[in-house]
């Protein structure tokens, strides 16, 4: 007898643990002999392909989405240096936004006037301050605004 699976692999194009012989055609594989026996059998559906199994996204889904919520962000979960993790650059430009933004609030607000703006624009631009609380305890702690709740 012809190993009927190996034929049916190559025919399907499957590897031979995937294809699947039907119970009602065991007694007709003893008269297959020919890719050509094995073709009319498929047409028949008694000889098919199993679907490939994939793989589930799932648990990759429910990680992410966790992450996405800000959780498994520890010391322990991270792979790659500081900097691996964000660009200094991209960090600068979001500082800057950030502070142009408030700058610019302040003003529009006429909390500052547009000399004090200048200035500030300015030492923003030069890197004085780490972020928006440390621009706003500047202006605070100089009497340049009063404090805000």
């Amino acid at each position: 007898m012809v190993d009927v699976k190996r034929l049916a692999a190559e025919v399907l194009g499957v590897g031979e643990s995937r294809v699947r012989i039907s119970p009602e055609a065991l007694d007709r594989l003893e008269e297959v002999t020919t890719k050509a026996d094995v073709r009319a059998l498929i047409k028949e559906g008694l000889i098919y392909a199993e679907y490939a199994k994939g793989v589930s996204r799932g648990r990759w889904r429910e990680l992410h989405e966790k992450r996405r919520k800000g959780r498994r962000r520890g010391v322990g979960s991270r792979r790659g240096s500081k900097y691996a993790r964000l660009d200094p650059k991209e960090a600068w430009v979001n500082k800057v936004r950030a502070l142009r933004r408030y700058l610019n609030s302040l003003k529009r607000r006429g909390l500052i006037d547009a000399k004090t703006w200048r200035e500030l624009y300015l030492q923003v631009k030069g890197g004085r301050f780490d972020s928006v609380s440390s621009l706003r305890a500047y202006l605070i702690s100089n009497n340049l605004i009063k404090q805000q709740r």
